[in-house]
């Protein structure tokens, strides 16, 4: 059998060494990194990858996405399939900054909660997003909306910029995503005012949401923060939370570290995933929300 060689392209000066252990501990013998990658380089590069191998060994042979942009990644994937010559395909795999399955199990973790503690699940929740530029943001937003529920993204340097994510979004995957100001201590807890759902994707180490005003959220079921550096995003979620009740009294909590559990099998199985397919995959943010629930339970 053809040995297992990774591929890890990223338009970014490192490739993240998070990305390489992961990979090499799923199981592939060899990985390769190529940095600074533009995306009119994929093509030449994936045909590279492509035409030195039989095309029975295209299974045997994965490409890796990532950076920080979801959109890049995603133009990326497109530019390498593009470049396939069937029969000679190989996997692809996008996650730029860890972000598709950080995303995934951001959500993943909530539909568990939203079931277990209530009864429900995602259709028709409001889930406010902070960190609405970012790209767990993203991930968050556009899972959210294709399982039916109403994302709204929250931008902390007003609506502009996170009005023309969420366009983009729509004549991407044509969903609908709300955008809203939330510059400022007002105008954040007016975004949370309906808010059936809070999720926080900011920077690390940012406060973002106090406890009084998560009492301006009266609907509130479920809150998760994926910063793990302190202070949380959200005050209350302590980064060990699994629905933990919030201090306000209303809902629970799902802390970072219960995040990143379920984050980091899902990355891990869609290597493995990879590597046990007889058949070329192309995996994005919806095979690991897939991926996700199942962890969850």
């Amino acid at each position: 059998m053809a040995r297992s060689i990774l591929h890890m392209l990223t338009p970014l000066k490192h490739m993240s060494p998070f990305d390489v252990n992961m990979a090499v501990d799923a199981g592939f013998e060899v990985v390769t990194a190529y940095t600074g990658v533009t995306l009119t380089e994929v093509g030449p590069l994936v045909q590279d990858s492509i035409f030195s191998r039989a095309p029975q060994d295209g299974a045997r042979t994965g490409l890796f996405i990532a950076g920080k942009n979801a959109e890049d990644a995603l133009d990326m994937v497109d530019r390498a399939r593009k470049a396939f010559v069937p029969p000679f395909v190989n996997h692809v795999f996008a996650d730029p900054a860890g972000s598709f399955t950080t995303g995934a199990a951001m959500v993943a973790q909530v539909n568990k909660a939203l079931r277990d503690r209530f009864g429900e699940g995602l259709p028709g929740q409001r889930i406010v997003i902070f960190g609405g530029a970012g790209v767990v943001a993203y991930v968050a937003a556009v899972i959210g909306a294709i399982e039916g529920a109403r994302p709204v993204l929250v931008g902390h340097d007003g609506q502009e910029r996170v009005s023309k994510i969420a366009a983009t979004m729509k004549w991407r995957f044509d969903i609908d995503v709300e955008a809203v100001d939330g510059a400022g201590g007002e105008a954040r807890r007016a975004a949370i005012a309906q808010a059936d759902v809070i999720l926080s994707a900011g920077p690390a180490g940012v406060a973002i949401l106090s406890a009084e005003d998560l009492d301006h959220a009266p609907k509130l079921k479920v809150a998760s923060d994926v910063n793990a550096v302190p202070p949380a995003g959200i005050a209350g979620i302590d980064v060990n939370a699994a629905c933990a009740p919030l201090p306000s009294g209303r809902g629970v909590g799902i802390g970072a570290l219960a995040v990143g559990d379920v984050k980091y099998r899902t990355q891990a199985g869609l290597f493995r995933r990879m590597l046990a397919s007889s058949e070329p995959l192309c995996l994005d943010f919806r095979d690991a929300y897939r991926l996700a629930v199942e962890i969850a339970g």
